[in-house]
């Protein structure tokens, strides 16, 4: 044990009526230590059973496996994802190639009370880049999860800001000194795909997360006997909050996630495509309108409000996205 640990035990005695864990104390009465997440130690444990979990859910095909190592907008898309392979491949996957996380390093920052986390930097045989595992642990009784997964290009990874013990600083919901805050994320990104640039503009870099995305969406709104109709939403509590670590410019890094609906609606003689890959997850009988759930997890810089003053480039950029759908219902 670490001079840091025998000293936060010392505290946790001392105050009594507390709670030991290998991710720090808290008191039953609501006071807390600012604290690492978790042990280093601990934390390559926690990404090696995440791997294992993950090689063996997705050679069985069998979405359970992965109930004890995900969460949040990465279990909801990878689950149903794995739900949906299985249907068209009830053998399973046997010539998956296993992933391999290697070379990991761990942002961890100091936080007090409950959920923990923290964000493991690992390379992959899968390439592209930086693999980021945002991993939560909601309460000391509970395992640690993964609730986000990213993979950042060499070049666009930002650096996070690390002190003298090499421990990460995580920047809170409401993250008043950026240009938005990480509790509005979701909430502004919804709105904007909903209805564009308002007043005095947005707060979101044109890229294809963002003024593509809602190009290619006007382009399907309305074609050939078909209409297509969109909804957003904003998915920010419980294991779908936002997490947000420091970076040295003074902005942050943030994971976040959000809900999307996409309703196909067409006219009487037209045909309902239902592709392959949906159809295990439909529910009801599709033949006039089919509606996709779906759920995206994003992950974005944000400058500070002074970087955006001083130059009005300075705006939230996407570094990575994936939706995926979740459930179907056929009209």
């Amino acid at each position: 044990m670490t001079r840091r640990s025998h000293a936060v035990r010392r505290f946790c005695t001392l105050v009594a009526a507390v709670s030991v864990a290998a991710t720090g104390c808290v008191t039953v009465h609501g006071e807390s230590a600012v604290i690492p997440s978790v042990d280093r130690t601990e934390a390559a444990e926690v990404l090696e059973r995440f791997t294992e979990a993950t090689n063996e859910a997705n050679t069985e095909l069998d979405a359970k496996l992965t109930v004890p190592v995900e969460s949040g907008p990465l279990a909801a898309i990878d689950q149903a994802g794995i739900k949906a392979r299985a249907a068209r491949n009830p053998d399973g996957n046997p010539g998956f190639k296993p992933l391999e996380l290697t070379d990991p390093k761990f942002l961890i920052p100091r936080t007090s009370g409950w959920p923990k986390w923290f964000v493991a930097d690992a390379d992959s045989n899968r390439g592209g880049g930086h693999w980021l595992v945002v991993f939560t642990r909601p309460s000391p009784d509970q395992a640690w999860r993964a609730s986000y997964l990213s993979v950042v290009s060499e070049r666009r990874m930002p650096e996070p800001v690390l002190d003298d013990e090499g421990y990460a600083e995580a920047v809170p919901a409401s993250g008043s000194d950026l240009l938005v805050p990480p509790g509005r994320l979701g909430r502004e990104y919804a709105d904007y795909l909903q209805k564009g640039p308002q007043a005095g503009g947005s707060p979101f870099a044109d890229g294809p997360a963002t003024s593509q995305l809602r190009e290619r969406r006007g382009a399907q709104q309305r074609t050939r006997g078909k209409v297509t109709q969109y909804a957003d939403q904003p998915a920010g509590k419980g294991d779908f909050a936002p997490v947000a670590l420091r970076t040295e410019d003074g902005g942050a890094l943030v994971f976040f996630a959000t809900h999307h609906q996409v309703k196909e609606t067409v006219g009487k003689g037209y045909p309902l495509n239902v592709p392959p890959a949906v159809r295990p997850l439909v529910t009801g009988n599709p033949k006039t309108a089919l509606l996709q759930v779906r759920v995206a997890e994003q992950l974005v810089t944000v400058p500070s409000k002074a970087a955006a003053k001083k130059d009005p480039d300075e705006k939230v950029s996407f570094l990575h996205r994936v939706e995926g759908l979740v459930s179907a219902r056929g009209e």
